[in-house]
């Protein structure tokens, strides 16, 4: 007796639909590796130190401040000084009172402007706000402070005010302490 055996083809593998999947599925993994960035922001704490000891040259503090009050901001420089005084404005949409961070980039553009034109490369700013200010508020403002939009070629690329930021409390409003004082 003879049995015969059938000869059996293998049959082709057909990756046609796996490689569709990975055509598709590639791109979209690296797409959205951009959405999952995190940006990290170097502080620097103001340095007790320099600031406690006496100026032997009786030169003035040229540091540059921005304090965030309830009702205002306010640019000093040097310290101490109000140079620049940014009442908040009413939103168009929600009629509320907000800062107003456009007036305050172009005030530190054209601060950073005079500070070149007198030959100062000044890259560090101190933000001090409120006990009772908003976290989105110090953050816009330490967006704000760090850089700004500009066109050069045809591109809008961030320009570099003040990149060196530092954050503190702000001074109490002395009006409030006086005797006979508003509160």
């Amino acid at each position: 007796m003879r049995t015969r055996r059938t000869r059996q083809e293998e049959a082709d593998l057909d990756i046609t639909s796996f490689m569709n999947l990975m055509i598709i599925l590639v791109p979209v993994l690296l797409m959205s590796m951009v959405f999952s960035h995190i940006t990290v922001l170097d502080l620097k704490l103001p340095d007790i130190a320099s600031s406690a000891a006496p100026n032997d040259n009786n030169q003035l503090n040229e540091g540059l401040e921005l304090v965030i009050e309830a009702d205002e901001m306010v640019i000093n420089y040097p310290v101490g000084v109000p140079l620049k005084r940014l009442p908040k404005i009413e939103d168009r949409e929600t009629g509320e009172l907000v800062y107003d961070f456009g007036t305050l980039s172009l005030a530190l553009q054209e601060i950073k402007r005079l500070l070149k034109e007198k030959g100062k490369d000044k890259k560090d700013i101190l933000i001090l706000s409120q006990a009772n200010t908003d976290y989105q508020t110090i953050v816009r403002a330490m967006d704000t402070v760090r850089s700004f939009k500009a066109v050069v070629a045809a591109s809008v690329v961030n320009a570099e005010l003040f990149p060196a930021v530092s954050l503190g409390d702000a001074p109490v409003n002395e009006a409030s302490d006086r005797p006979g004082g508003s509160k």
